[in-house]
């Protein structure tokens, strides 16, 4: 079963969780990845980032995303949710879940799953410093590099 949202609110890890198991109840490893908006520790310290999406872009290509993976590894059920809107620092804002029949496809699809995430899906981010300013991120090389590994 494949699940993937959207949404400006948080999100129940165990809710999520206990879904993703109930969609592959024979699954003999499950692997789970929270990403959430952290510090940078500088002078001027992040306190929030603003995600900006299309509503249906975002969707179709985290969809496809999730499609993908399950094709390419043997996954048993796939969950993505995203949030969008005003994120403050150390609130979650990606889960990524995976079921597989095996440890190696659950880690692999997962890590496939948030490495083309951080760079394909559509979303802009905005962040919010301490002194007031505001500036869009760019792309890290590091998020490329890691997410060409899988092509």
């Amino acid at each position: 079963m494949q699940c993937v949202r959207v949404q400006q609110e948080d999100f129940n890890v165990a809710d999520e969780y206990h879904a993703l198991l109930d969609a592959a109840p024979t699954a003999g490893g499950v692997v789970q990845f929270i990403g959430c908006v952290r510090p940078d520790y500088s002078e001027d310290p992040v306190q929030a980032l603003e995600l900006e999406h299309y509503p249906a872009m975002t969707q179709n290509a985290l969809e496809s995303l999730v499609a993908t993976a399950c094709a390419r590894w043997p996954l048993l059920a796939a969950r993505v949710i995203h949030r969008v809107g005003k994120i403050s620092v150390g609130e979650q804002i990606v889960w990524v879940a995976v079921a597989a029949a095996h440890r190696d496809e659950a880690f692999q699809g997962a890590r496939f799953l948030i490495d083309k995430l951080k760079t394909t899906a559509p979303f802009w981010k905005k962040e919010f410093r301490q002194s007031g300013s505001v500036a869009w991120v760019n792309a890290k090389a590091t998020d490329d590099q890691a997410a060409s590994g899988w092509d």
